[in-house]
């Protein structure tokens, strides 16, 4: 598997207001999915689908340093040997391996620069 964005997420202190903000301007559609307050983004069309996405409260993966921007997550082949290659390259894990049934195992880490990035070993048969 090549290592892609597979996932992004929008972090919103008014998850409302930044769904109608979404929707009105890009047309982007939200599904409600998980926990409340969290939804799924379908950027694109059947022709061309996009990168999948989610809209949630804003969170602090990193203690004291709260997420804006667009946080992305990589898909990799092997969750364990991107931990490794993170540790090995001066990175660092900021949240440990995190199982979501039917979806994956993600783990949050730290590069060099400071950026938090999502890594995730995608169950069989998952996009």
């Amino acid at each position: 598997m090549p290592n892609n964005v597979k996932h992004f997420a929008v972090h919103a202190d008014d998850v409302d207001r930044a769904r109608k903000f979404y929707e009105s301007v890009l047309g982007w559609q939200f599904t409600p999915w998980g926990p409340p307050g969290f939804f799924l983004i379908n950027t694109g069309t059947e022709a061309d689908p996009g990168v999948q996405g989610a809209l949630q409260g804003r969170r602090e993966i990193v203690a004291g340093k709260p997420m804006h921007g667009f946080e992305c997550t990589i898909g990799v082949d092997s969750i364990d040997d991107t931990i490794k290659a993170v540790e090995a390259n001066g990175g660092k894990i900021v949240m440990p391996k995190f199982h979501i049934p039917t979806v994956g195992t993600l783990i949050f880490f730290e590069d060099t620069e400071g950026n938090v990035v999502g890594a995730m070993q995608y169950e069989e048969g998952h996009a």
